[in-house]
């Protein structure tokens, strides 16, 4: 399993992804999930993958060298969408070749893709793509992506981020969002790869692979666990005794359970 985050804001984008795969606990592996497309000055694409690693690869490999009918690939696609709808065809036709004879050996087709960037003069876009080849897009409404275990991360990314949060803010919920999926999934793990990308740059110039030597994020790892018991500790007690509101009328038995009757001793 993985655990990728993609967040478009206006100030840019922000990747970052873990690199842990398995098949069991004693089948663990480390493969980058994160792809950068680049030609400085025209466009700069980054794609993330998650699910069947051989299936994310060969979508990752025909996505270099795929064209469709009208000559369109990933590196002279006129925008993003295009772009996204290509790595859609991709999707499809790694999956008429190779998802019977996966069914076969009780294998599903199962990938999900972030695919985001910027094209020319036109803002930065984001999109997920699924198994199927579809996919939608991000706006200021939902400002990021999530795949793999996204549960353990998601909290905190929808308590900070929003579309006018700075990328160095961000990067650091992006990595605190990583964290908590580190500490509470076995499946996920180091090194993380992390690119920041901002809008109207066209190149890549803010990327960092981290492990678990890297001090910022032994920093974060330290500071927001000890930061989240001082604010714990820092909440009252819950309090066991009722209160009347003259507003309201009490209930008899309002604040008791349903005990169930224990049986008649015969």
């Amino acid at each position: 399993m993985t655990y990728c985050v993609g967040m478009r804001l206006h100030a840019g984008l922000v990747f970052l992804s873990d690199s842990r795969t398995n098949a069991g606990v004693d089948h663990i592996g480390t493969f980058r999930k994160m792809s950068v497309y680049e030609q400085r000055d025209d466009r700069v694409m980054v794609l993330m993958t998650a699910g069947n690693l051989s299936i994310s690869q060969s979508v990752r490999e025909l996505l270099n060298t795929y064209t469709d009918a009208q000559g369109l690939s990933v590196w002279n696609a006129p925008n993003m969408y295009e772009a996204a709808r290509i790595l859609g065809e991709t999707v499809r036709l790694v999956n008429q070749r190779d998802a019977k004879a996966l069914s076969g050996f009780g294998i599903d087709f199962n990938v999900s893709l972030i695919f985001g960037g910027q094209i020319g003069n036109e803002r930065c876009r984001l999109f997920q793509i699924y198994a199927a080849g579809n996919f939608i897009e991000a706006h200021d409404e939902n400002t990021y992506f999530q795949i793999g275990e996204a549960k353990y991360g998601k909290p905190i990314i929808d308590r900070v981020v929003n579309p006018d949060t700075s990328l160095d803010d961000a990067a650091k919920c992006a990595l605190i969002s990583m964290d908590s999926t580190l500490r509470s999934n076995i499946s996920v793990g180091l090194p993380l790869d992390l690119l920041v990308y901002e809008a109207g740059s066209l190149k890549v110039d803010r990327f960092a692979i981290i492990d678990e030597k890297n001090p910022y994020f032994q920093m974060i790892r330290s500071s927001w666990g000890q930061q989240l018991k001082t604010v714990f500790e820092g909440i009252e007690a819950p309090d066991w005794e009722p209160h009347n509101d003259a507003s309201q009328t009490e209930t008899p038995g309002q604040h008791q359970p349903v005990r169930v009757t224990p049986p008649a001793v015969e």
